[in-house]
């Protein structure tokens, strides 16, 4: 796991001030924790004036061909925790990441009120289709009402409240308020990043070592044509 940690936070630049995900859908590197599982890719924002809202955040990863976070485990729940707790470990320097709530991909579209039979908590969906039922929440949460979109609780530095510790735990938000987001992606996804990295890893090995056999070409070629040339003048 350490090595794989380690990976995670060589490759996803946290995203400071100014990359918006509808010009950028690439934030980041996609992670994956472990072979033939989803992959992961956290877009945290220093500058809250930069984070954005439910719908943008689901656009931004369905842009990078993946959906937002849909948690289905526990073990699942504790993978995003560890990777988070290994970006916090640079919070002193650029590297780290220190308060900002994160977009899960879960939210309800009926409203709902205390006539109906139907208890909140079960009218909340997972975007990405999932029918999982494994469920984060904070004690009393959700609260409904017009809050109607659920956030990963990420505020290091807060005091526990009456349900303890606030970290990594579940609440509904309003869908319009600004945060961070993560997107999940399932095997054999090809993200934004993958084709870059593609293109590049092409221009490297295959591109770049041949210009020097196609200069050589050109060379021997106009050597060529002028000793042709030459060879007429003379006639």
């Amino acid at each position: 796991h350490s090595q794989v940690n380690g990976l995670f936070l060589k490759l996803i630049p946290l995203c400071g001030p100014g990359p918006d995900p509808f010009s950028d859908p690439s934030l980041g590197q996609t992670v994956c924790p472990v072979p033939g599982e989803p992959c992961y890719k956290m877009a945290y924002f220093r500058s809250v004036t930069s984070r954005v809202s439910f719908s943008e955040a689901v656009q931004a990863c369905d842009t990078d061909k993946g959906a937002l976070l849909s948690i289905e485990s526990e073990e699942e729940q504790r993978t995003i925790e560890r990777l988070l707790k290994e970006l916090r470990s640079g919070a002193g320097s650029d590297s780290g990441i220190t308060d900002g709530d994160f977009w899960i991909g879960l939210t309800r579209t009926e409203t709902w009120d205390q006539n109906q039979t139907q208890s909140c908590p079960g009218l909340y969906q997972w975007t990405d289709g999932s029918s999982a039922t494994y469920r984060h929440w904070y004690e009393d949460e959700p609260s409904c009402g017009g809050e109607a979109c659920v956030v990963m609780y990420h505020q290091p530095t807060a005091l526990p409240g009456v349900g303890g510790a606030y970290l990594h735990q579940w609440n509904d938000d309003r869908c319009n308020m600004k945060h961070n987001f993560i997107c999940k992606y399932h095997p054999g996804t090809t993200t934004t990043n993958t084709t870059a990295t593609t293109a590049s890893t092409l221009l490297l090995y295959i591109v770049i070592p041949t210009i020097p056999l196609l200069l050589l070409i050109l060379v021997a070629s106009g050597s060529c044509c002028c000793q042709r040339l030459h060879h007429t003048s003379v006639l």
